[in-house]
């Protein structure tokens, strides 16, 4: 028995200097099982983007209350020129199971799983078809077709508008999404509510070429609420919420949809939400890790691609809009959601992920 315990011991100090120091919230010491390492690597927007930077890291705080014997941390890149040797970092700390999160990451995460074929990657946000990367994406043109239908039925103006970050599919799948949802309102509805920020057709429109600078989010949806726009949907992690501060404080001229995580929860600025387009990042996250944990192998084919019909996107509640929303426009949305969900409407974009 002291020889099993001198090894089980010596297997937890050999598990701990691999994996370079436990997060501050590690509080799981004294468990003589080998701890399963989930290492994250944060893209440039940072881990309080509140969006889907946070979603990720809430996932593998969720994987790890699950199951205890997972231990988890993450390192945020300041620039994109941090991706390649923060994920190595994480190889060489032979952590388990390296998350990378976000489309930017895609392909410096390809380049280090392929030099490291034993390693196990996932990502969020991209598909870099590797068989050691287990992809995690999510068809949010559904969900965000729901909230263009949604701002078309409550613009007092006629125009509504989005932006983004950065012209990559996880950001224009959005976009394509909610102007596709304008553009069904007004055929169903016979109206002629205006999109701007983002022409579908030719791929082009309004974008911050950042995903953390907020006066940068501000400015571009100043420029759209000078075109008219009441309804604002940005794309673009922490700048969105200079849109959205900006919206709360307008005192009513105009109001703003969220993304990836709902933005009641996770920013100050509820008042001025009407919803948000969720993309269930958390839950694929923790399952993937559990799972991973649990020694079961993650396949790269298929991977995960959320959708309205498996929750893994959906809208927020209305929240303080809740009674600002007609039961009929309500009952209409939740309607496309069935459609979508059943196959009778088909949403499309050049961003959807590929299975």
């Amino acid at each position: 028995m002291r020889i099993a315990s001198i090894f089980a011991v010596g297997g937890l100090v050999l598990s701990a200097a691999a994996c370079g120091e436990a997060p501050e919230d590690d509080n799981n010491a004294g468990s003589g099982a080998k701890k399963f390492s989930a290492c994250m690597v944060t893209d440039v927007g940072g881990i309080d983007d509140k969006s889907f930077n946070a979603s990720a890291w809430k996932g593998l705080q969720e994987a790890k209350a699950a199951n205890d014997n997972i231990d988890i941390k993450y390192v945020a890149s300041k620039a994109e020129a941090d991706y390649e040797p923060n994920l190595t970092q994480y190889v060489n700390q032979k952590c388990d199971f390296i998350l990378a999160v976000g489309g930017l990451m895609s392909d410096a995460t390809k380049k280090i799983a392929a030099a490291n074929p034993n390693q196990e990657f996932g990502i969020v946000d991209a598909n870099p078809g590797l068989d050691n990367i287990y992809p995690m994406q999510f068809d949010t043109a559904q969900a965000a077709f729901q909230a263009g239908y949604l701002a078309a039925g409550l613009t007092k103006s006629g125009k509504v508008a989005t932006y983004g970050a950065l012209p990559i599919p996880p950001v224009t799948i959005f976009m394509d999404g909610f102007v596709d949802g304008v553009t069904y309102y007004n055929t169903t509805k016979k109206k002629s509510i205006q999109a701007l920020g983002w022409d579908k057709a030719t791929q082009k429109g309004s974008f911050t070429n950042d995903f953390a600078k907020q006066d940068e989010g501000k400015k571009v949806s100043d420029a759209l609420v000078a075109q008219g726009a009441d309804i604002i949907m940005p794309v673009a992690g922490g700048s969105g919420l200079g849109t959205t501060a900006a919206a709360k404080a307008s005192g009513g001229k105009y109001s703003t949809i969220w993304v990836d995580v709902d933005g009641c929860e996770s920013t100050p600025d509820c008042s001025a939400i009407i919803t948000t387009v969720v993309k269930n990042i958390p839950e694929a996250v923790k399952e993937a890790v559990v799972k991973a944990a649990a020694g079961d192998k993650l396949p790269a084919k298929p991977g995960f691609v959320g959708t309205l019909a498996n929750n893994g996107v959906s809208i927020a509640p209305y929240h303080d809009f809740d009674s600002k929303v007609p039961a009929e426009l309500k009952a209409e949305v939740d309607k496309i959601k069935a459609d979508i969900a059943a196959g009778t409407i088909t949403v499309t974009s050049k961003a959807q992920p590929t299975k």
